[in-house]
């Protein structure tokens, strides 16, 4: 992103002017806080109005936060309200893994598996004994790790750009779709390209937070830059994917709870605690939505999860819930309706 676009952008970082409408849209929605193993967790409790809904907790990643969801929170809920069938309705439950209004953390050790152990815990006391799970990016790891943690509870798990972390054997790369070693491609350009953001993250979170909490405009191309690499490859720029005043509120909520350094420690926790790497097969049944740039590949996400359903999409990208809003519900809808 070019310095003078995020200085041009730094006056609606202090004030949003139209995205003031995704301010009021998230305090229409019941809003609490718990605290959880010595940590306040905020969440939205959206009751659908169909009473056999089913209950859906929906964890976002970095950089994204509990704005991602705003599009889908309507559909999923209120499906009769939005041309849908009321008997694909959700309980909807979206947190916040350790950032935004979840955040600071105040102590150390969040990792990915602590951040999935409190979610469990929230459900409990929320009263759920039967839900299901969905995710993208980080959450495309707590997600499945709630199905893990408690398979009697979580019925279903649906993930978008769900990557396994077990490693493609290279006698099997012959036999891959064409659209599988392209796949395999990009994980190389990522891990050489893209992947300077991960090893300041795991190694230096603190150096970095002090920069990004001293400076808007750093913070805001720290983030949109993200935007620009991972959103749909059709968009030339971010706000051609994702509209531009729900982007900039994203970025707003992490400055204004000054998340940057607790988000980017995340990383280094989870990193640190080894809990990015191959994990025992799930038993839970899995769907998994792959949007363009996503690097799922069936045969090695399936050595990790029980895959019932997978979807491929031509459009939208990994931000699926604010690029694709139709597509993710559709699909959400879609996957959980064979398994209520």
């Amino acid at each position: 992103m070019a310095a003078h676009g995020a200085r041009s952008d730094l006056q609606p970082l202090g004030q949003l002017g139209d995205g003031r409408v995704y301010e009021r849209e998230l305090n229409n929605y019941p809003q609490f806080t718990t605290e959880i193993d010595g940590q306040n967790i905020h969440f939205l409790h959206v009751r659908s109005p169909e009473p056999d809904a089913l209950p859906l907790i929906m964890t976002h990643g970095w950089p994204g936060s509990i704005v991602e969801f705003l599009n889908v929170i309507g559909p999923l809920t209120d499906p009769r309200a939005h041309g849908g069938d009321p008997a694909d309705a959700f309980h909807l439950v979206p947190s916040i893994p350790g950032s935004g209004f979840s955040g600071p953390t105040d102590e150390a050790s969040w990792d990915t598996n602590r951040v999935t152990r409190a979610f469990a815990e929230l459900m409990n006391r929320l009263g759920y004994d039967r839900y299901g799970a969905q995710g993208g990016d980080t959450g495309a790891v707590i997600s499945p790790g709630l199905g893990r943690l408690n398979p009697d509870k979580v019925v279903d798990v649906h993930a978008n750009g769900l990557a396994a972390f077990t490693e493609v054997n290279p006698d099997e790369v012959g036999e891959l779709t064409e659209a599988e070693r392209a796949r395999l491609e990009h994980v190389e350009y990522l891990s050489t390209e893209q992947s300077g953001y991960v090893m300041i993250q795991i190694s230096r979170p603190q150096t970095l937070a002090h920069g990004l909490h001293d400076s808007p405009v750093g913070q805001l191309a720290w983030i949109v830059e993200k935007f620009k690499e991972w959103t749909d490859p059709a968009a030339e720029l971010p706000e051609d994917a994702v509209d531009r005043d729900l982007l900039l509120t994203n970025v707003m909520l992490y400055w204004m709870t000054g998340t940057a350094g607790s988000s980017a420690n995340s990383y280094y926790e989870t990193a640190h605690a080894g809990a990015w790497g191959a994990s025992e097969r799930s038993v839970v049944p899995t769907g998994v939505a792959v949007f363009p740039l996503d690097v799922s590949i069936r045969r090695t996400v399936e050595l990790e999860h029980t895959v019932v359903h997978w979807s491929e999409f031509g459009r939208g990208g990994h931000f699926a819930a604010m690029e694709a809003p139709d597509l993710l519900v559709g699909d959400v809808r879609e996957f959980f309706s064979k398994l209520r």
